[in-house]
């Protein structure tokens, strides 16, 4: 099965362009077999590619043992993250800073697998009714090229390849690992092809209802000047003048936003803002709240006309409380 993990590898690199040809690319290692073998793969297929390890000092001698690891057998450059990481850092919270603290390391990829693609999309079904898997190539230069591999085969490759692999202890504990450990198995025994066709949901577009196809076809096609439709799950489409407003749930980037009250709409911030009814700028109850100062340009806002009246997460306007409900994803489009 590991005989062929190079040629595979390269044909996904190519036909998603990830990385030019023999091009320089940092491999984000944490030493298990995952992004081992993708350190190792990368320059068996003559790409010039550099080792990078974050560590997060969060499970003291192993976390310890895992820089050395890294430092030693695969001649990483290690990151040490500030003494801000603590125990109740999210997964979301970590992969974002190992994110941030390499930017200058410019492309990167990680060791993120077909396995991992169907532990987010079975967490993103469950959590926020979507099935979004990971990117193949983030907008801020990180790529996946092994996303057409399984688990199993970079443990099978690293084991041919002689390559030692650190595990790490605290994965059963998390969201991924419960999954992994829990979940799977019992979706399995349901039906042996659970895994693939969980998967076949990252590549398939999203298909509407027929019932819903047919209720938006009609609200197009009508001629008249306002004309709104209940779509079900508390969504309603209105239709104004050839612009068409949905109300109800809305995705926005890593989050899922829903309100009773129509005529809100999601934007991120601007110059100047405020909460409604409140003297304190946006930018203020950002700082307050300790939102690091690259996620704030992406951050949500709503707004009802021009008035701020929800920061998800953050703050409300007096007399909105409770009426804007909001969701981050924990896992990976990620990790």
């Amino acid at each position: 099965m590991a005989a062929n993990v190079p040629e595979r590898v390269e044909s996904w690199i190519r036909s998603r362009d990830l990385v030019p040809p023999g091009g320089e690319i940092a491999c984000l290692v944490s030493g298990g077999p995952d992004s081992t073998c993708l350190w190792h793969v990368l320059g068996v297929l003559g790409y010039r590619v550099t080792a990078v390890h974050v560590a997060y000092r969060l499970r003291g001698e192993e976390s310890e043992a895992d820089a050395r690891h890294c430092r030693e057998l695969l001649d990483a450059t290690v990151l040490v993250a500030s003494d801000d990481v603590s125990q109740a850092s999210t997964e979301a919270e970590l992969r974002e800073l190992r994110y941030r603290l390499t930017e200058g390391f410019g492309l990167r990829a990680t060791g993120h697998t077909a396995s991992d693609q169907v532990e987010t999309i079975l967490y993103r079904l469950v959590s926020s009714g979507n099935t979004k898997g990971i990117k193949a190539k983030r907008e801020d230069g990180v790529v996946r090229p092994l996303l057409e591999l399984w688990r199993e085969e970079t443990e099978e490759y690293c084991h041919t390849q002689d390559l030692p692999v650190r595990q790490d202890s605290s994965n059963p504990n998390t969201k991924r690992g419960l999954i992994r450990e829990e979940v799977l198995p019992l979706l399995r025994k349901l039906h042996p092809g659970a895994d693939r066709n969980l998967l076949a949901l990252a590549s398939e577009p999203p298909r509407l209802p027929r019932s819903l196809e047919r209720t938006l076809s009609e609200l197009l096609a009508s001629t008249a000047g306002t004309k709104a439709a209940d779509l079900g799950h508390g969504v309603r489409a209105e239709r104004e003048y050839g612009l068409i407003r949905l109300e109800g749930r809305a995705e926005y980037g890593p989050w899922l936003i829903e309100s009773d009250v129509r005529g809100l709409h999601v934007r991120t911030r601007r110059p100047g803002d405020r909460l409604a009814g409140r003297r304190k700028k946006v930018q203020d109850l950002f700082v307050d709240a300790k939102v690091p100062r690259r996620e704030r340009d992406s951050w949500p806002v709503v707004v009802a006309g021009d008035e701020v009246v929800a920061i998800p997460g953050i703050a409300e306007a007096p007399g909105w409380e409770g009426s804007v409900r909001a969701w981050k994803d924990g896992l990976d489009d990620s990790s």
